[in-house]
């Protein structure tokens, strides 16, 4: 399928043949026939996109931080590397679609196939949406009208919180598409509007819609024909709907205000607030959250969770539904806001329009070939054939290509001499995007087409955590050698099904390989320090310190039922790395979180291990620590000497005849060895890298730690 891409490097969009996606589960998949350029948003993505190395940190600050602190800790080339690898990912721009339903998944009622929505659905012939993302759309609506429902919602859910009344006077700053609908939606309200912008072509639209407009051009001060406007008592409400880094719309704002006046940012501005004008009025400010609640709640967007209508009146979805009505009933006007049209393949003509300003624009739509076309979802895309490049070389393909993906894993397998047949992703877009930078033969929004492909030796599983489990039992199932990312399960059960796919692999055949991401034991230090520690044969003290970092309790991977939560998730890495310095089974563990007793446990733990002959290992899994400490730090205490490792980097020996240091100039965690002994192990049919009962054990631990830690 067609899709609008842009690259946040330098600004460029393209349309791109890439795999279309499937209706996802409590979700549609929908064919899309119109598409609204949300000229505020996109224009600003554009701007940053071409904007130089030093606009792009000027307008992040926040974001420079976090890369300077990656540079001390993993090195400077390793920071680089990142940022260049986030803005090379490409970005799916919009968020205004209209199209009808060819598929819906599991778990899905209250719609049907054939039934035109509206949704945030980018700018794509295809477009899989959540159920509660999406509205009907009733007959009477046209598409080119149902297009703009999603815009419409970010201006009601602002009109919402401004709390307006009949008979108010309201001011919008910035008559864009967001600001002429917010105009009709509060003249709908019953309320006096007055419209503020220096173009006077979108303010002669606004005079269209009932509002009255300040003439500047002419000589008007707006903030005279404000007072005169309010009949000298000051305007009741301000919506904010302009896209600006200027301070100025929040400061006329508050000047134009009655006392206890109400003001709301819908789009962007500077917030150099003047304390004095909001604390003698007594001013409400509030800033305006998309569509309305629900957004950015994974469990209302994406696991489909509703909020009962007596509570939350207003949702996002409930919004969407509002303005379909208000439509339907002639309330709100938008024909008049369309200034052009485009082909899905003309889009890149749409953004340079919407860049350049060489004419005035306003609803820019993008339309979409019919259902009379005869097309439908293709979900596997062919790139040039791999097949005279590494003959004779293992065969492997990816599922998922997330950021961790693109950045470690595929480049590690694309150095040991494999095949990249084949890449998948949830969505398409990713694999496409892959496929083109690595030289993948294809790519894909069907792991299944890559789990059942005869032309594939090795599936590379490097997907959310809870998928995980399934992924390693389809690929064994299908004699599929499996590289699968930490951790290989999240629960017993899962743990317990692997073990029997693995078992029932092995039966009259070659077993395949099986290898979790376990890194590091695979790096060049560690591997440095196993060898010394081989000459001593008494029991050793480990010491894991990990400077993790604190994660927001609505990251994926606090989620115990997607991610695991960080014990499993992550601590993982570091059971198994005492596991393989020791050389010994664990035959004891425990783990104390860190928090007052009864209350939830936390992300921080110090987890403790005893091994089979005696040594011990302590690890501390801390998110409370500064980001100035290193992030990983390995010590070994035994027979009067001591190792220390930090971040992977600098490795110093104390008391070691022969031994004091092994610095490395780029932090390696054993990336690429991993990668390259896995791929042998396939190549010759020889030993996996780790053996299975070990990736059990570790497995298991670490699972009942994370049980015992919720208790």
């Amino acid at each position: 399928m067609r899709q609008v891409l842009q690259s946040l490097s330098d600004g460029r969009t393209t349309v791109a043949e890439v795999p279309a996606p499937q209706a996802p589960r409590g979700g549609i998949l929908v064919r899309t026939s119109r598409s609204l350029i949300s000229s505020g948003t996109e224009r600003m993505l554009i701007d940053f996109g071409r904007a130089g190395w030093l606009e792009k940190a000027r307008q992040q600050p926040d974001k420079v931080r976090a890369v300077i602190d990656k540079a001390r800790t993993d090195g400077i080339a390793a920071a680089l590397e990142a940022v260049r690898s986030r803005l090379a990912q490409p970005l799916q721009p919009g968020y205004c679609n209209v199209g009808s339903i060819v598929e819906i998944g599991a778990g899905v009622d209250g719609f049907a196939l054939g039934d035109r929505v509206v949704s945030n659905g980018p700018h794509a012939e295809w477009v899989g949406v959540p159920r509660n993302l999406c509205a009907r759309v009733p007959a009477e609506v046209g598409d080119d009208e149902a297009v703009f429902t999603i815009l419409g919602a970010i201006a009601l859910q602002g009109v919402r919180l401004a709390l307006p009344t009949l008979g108010e006077c309201f001011a919008v700053i910035g008559l864009g598409l967001v600001g002429l609908l917010a105009v009709q939606v509060l003249r709908a309200s019953g309320c006096r509007v007055l419209g503020i912008d220096p173009d006077s072509r979108r303010r002669e639209l606004a005079g269209q819609f009932g509002a009255e407009t300040v003439a500047v051009e002419r000589g008007e001060e707006v903030l005279a024909v404000a007072e005169a406007f309010s009949r000298g008592q000051g305007i009741d409400g301000v919506l904010i709907t302009a896209a600006t880094s200027s301070n100025e719309p929040v400061t006329q704002a508050a000047r134009m205000c009655r006392k206890r006046g109400r003001i709301v940012l819908v789009g962007v501005a500077g917030l150099a607030l003047d304390r004095s004008e909001f604390y003698e009025k007594e001013l409400l400010f509030q800033v305006s959250c998309s569509y309305g609640p629900g957004r950015y709640d994974s469990d209302y967007e994406e696991r489909g969770n509703d909020y009962p209508a007596a509570f939350v009146r207003w949702t996002e979805q409930r919004n969407f539904q509002a303005v379909l009505d208000m439509l339907r009933a002639g309330q709100l006007a938008v024909t008049p806001l369309i200034s052009h049209r485009f082909s899905i393949d003309a889009a890149p003509a749409a953004y340079e329009l919407l860049a350049t300003a060489s004419e005035p624009y306003l609803g820019i739509l993008l339309e979409y070939p019919g259902p009379g076309s005869g097309e439908s979802p293709r979900r596997t895309v062919r790139y040039a054939s791999q097949e005279r490049r590494s003959l004779g070389s293992p065969r492997i393909a990816f599922i998922g290509a997330g950021n961790y993906a693109t950045r470690v894993l595929i480049p590690a397998f694309a150095s040991a001499g494999v095949r990249l047949q084949g890449i998948a992703s949830k969505g398409g877009v990713t694999a496409a995007y892959c496929a083109r930078k690595f030289g993948f033969g294809r790519a894909t929004s069907d792991p299944e087409a890559l789990m059942s492909a005869e032309d594939i030796d090795a599936v590379i599983i490097a997907t959310r955590h809870d998928s995980h489990a399934a992924f390693v039992v389809r690929a064994l199932q299908s004699g599929k050698h499996v590289f699968v990312e930490k951790p290989l399960a999240i629960t017993t059960q899962e743990l317990n099904d692997i073990v029997t796919a693995w078992e029932a692999a092995g039966v009259g055949g070659i077993r395949p390989c099986l290898v979790v991401g376990f890194n590091r034991r695979f790096a060049p230090q560690v591997l440095r320090m196993k060898s010394l520690l081989g000459t001593i044969r008494a029991p050793k003290s480990f010491i894991a310190t990990a400077n993790a970092g604190a994660l927001p309790l609505t990251h994926w991977t606090q989620d115990r039922q997607v991610g695991g939560g960080r014990i499993i998730g992550e601590a993982c890495h570091f059971v198994d790395l005492l596991r393989f310095l020791a050389g010994e089974p664990i035959v004891e563990s425990s783990i104390r979180t860190l928090g007052e007793p009864g209350s939830m446990p936390g992300d921080s733990a110090t987890i403790t291990l005893r091994f089979a002959d005696g040594s011990i290992g302590t690890i501390h899994y801390l998110a409370n620590g500064h980001r100035s400490f290193p992030k990983e730090r390995i010590e070994v205490f035994c027979g009067g000497r001591v190792l220390r490792l930090d971040n992977f980097r600098r490795l110093r020996g104390h008391g070691w005849p022969g031994f004091k240091t092994l610095h490395l100039w780029r932090q390696d965690k054993g990336h690429k060895a991993l990668a390259q002994a896995f791929v042998n192990a396939v190549r010759t049919g020889g030993d996996a890298p780790v053996a299975f009962h070990e990736l059990i054990e570790v497995s298991r631990i670490v699972v009942a730690l994370d049980e015992a830690a919720h208790r």
